[in-house]
């Protein structure tokens, strides 16, 4: 376990993650929003992220999957750096994210919104709907069948042909759970996936994100919830006022007293 203060964040360990951001920093206006910030996500984890509200967790997410650059720092992604791509780029590369107020186009359909999500489709390019007509009809197909697997998966195939918007806020959340996989992700970052949802609901996505783990799939976790976060998670990194406080094991961190006073104000 290691806690921070003003020493130099530690190099990185010899073995590549799949995910590493070193002396990352984002200011608006004076403010530091994240502050020479360092995470490491091993492969094949499951990491959690942690820390009171204005801990900078959210901006740090948002540095990691590119939706806003770097003022200082970089990241790395499958031994490359990222942090001068767009989204999409990273999106790509097999790097997604889902947000804390689950994201849909809530005048298309569940099962529309799940096809918008694949990528690298032969059909957009324009001259290929009419030349290469066999291959888009093809490709629609096999991503029609992955969609209606992935809502089946999720319980939502039921649903398949009504308005996202008519969702709950939980099975929103599963229906971003289940498009996020639409491209194969390598890793995916969740940003409270627990928040306003019933706690049946919960199980079903903490079951879902232990399945899709043992898969292969990558995940960090923002999350308020410590029961999801330490039921779950390998790892464990804390945030305090935009920098590292505090990372290890979640028996470790339940344990640091610094923690305790930032995070759970003992």
């Amino acid at each position: 376990m290691h806690s921070y203060s003003d020493e130099p964040i530690p190099h990185p360990p010899i073995a590549v993650p799949l995910l590493r951001a070193q002396h990352l920093s984002k200011r608006f206006g004076g403010v530091h929003a994240v502050n020479r910030a360092a995470i490491s996500v091993p492969q094949g984890s499951i990491t959690g992220l942690i820390g009171p509200n204005g801990a900078g967790k959210t901006t740090l997410f948002q540095l990691l999957s590119c939706f806003l650059q770097p003022d200082e720092g970089e990241v790395w992604f499958d031994g490359h750096p990222i942090h001068t791509l767009q989204p999409h780029q990273v999106a790509t590369r097999g790097l997604v994210r889902t947000f804390q107020v689950a994201r849909a186009l809530s005048r298309l359909s569940v099962l529309d919104n799940m096809l918008l999500a694949a990528q690298r489709q032969t059909g957009e390019q324009f001259w290929n709907v009419w030349l290469r007509s066999h291959q888009v009809a093809q490709e629609e197909r096999q991503q029609r069948e992955r969609a209606w697997e992935l809502l089946e998966r999720v319980g939502l195939a039921a649903k398949a042909q009504d308005y996202a918007g008519s969702l709950s806020g939980g099975q929103r959340k599963l229906l971003e759970l289940a498009r996020s996989l639409m491209v194969n992700p390598k890793l995916i970052l969740l940003d409270e996936p627990a928040a306003g949802v019933n706690p049946t609901l919960i199980n079903q996505i903490c079951d879902h994100i232990l399945t899709w783990n043992r898969q292969g799939i990558t995940f960090l976790i923002i999350e308020h919830n410590m029961d999801v976060i330490m039921s779950l998670c390998d790892r464990v990194w804390v945030m305090a006022e935009g920098r590292n406080l505090a990372d290890g094991t979640p028996a470790e961190i339940q344990q640091n007293d610094q923690v305790l006073a930032a995070y759970l104000g003992q």
